[in-house]
């Protein structure tokens, strides 16, 4: 069972609360880094732990939710070993996975609704990293973290 992270700010609350049912209901195992209200927070304090579990294996995946998406993802790409993509549409959280090696999903809940979030979390989770010609890539992109 995959064990799947998430975080929100008080913008991606409320959606957040949905993406966690459809986790549960999947079978997928939530570790949830909060925001727990709709009350104003700073994003990057709940991007930081979510990520930081995601980079330090005890998390296999993470999914992030702030008003846009763009906030968090640029928190979490801060940190070493994280390569998050910020969608808005179903091509790109699979092609993210597939051909980047995603490991943390983020959207905007002012952005995408629940339907296109749930299908871009489902496609996020079950497609797999192709690796082959991607790999190469990839290794050149997480080498950048050490210059």
């Amino acid at each position: 069972m995959k064990k799947i992270a998430i975080a929100c700010d008080h913008g991606g609350y409320e959606l957040k609360k949905d993406i966690i049912k459809h986790l549960t209901a999947r079978g997928f195992e939530v570790c949830d880094f909060g925001c727990d209200s709709t009350q104003s927070v700073d994003y990057p304090d709940y991007a930081l732990p979510a990520s930081q579990a995601v980079a330090k294996g005890e998390c296999d995946l993470g999914i992030l939710i702030c008003g846009t998406g763009i906030g968090m993802s640029l928190c979490a790409n801060k940190v070493k070993g994280i390569r998050a993509a910020c969608c808005s549409d179903t091509f790109s959280a699979r092609m993210t996975r597939m051909h980047n090696d995603s490991n943390i999903l983020c959207f905007g809940a002012r952005v995408v609704g629940l339907g296109l979030a749930t299908d871009m979390v489902d496609l996020f989770l079950d497609t797999p990293f192709e690796g082959a010609r991607h790999n190469a890539r990839i290794e050149k992109m997480m080498a950048i973290e050490n210059l």
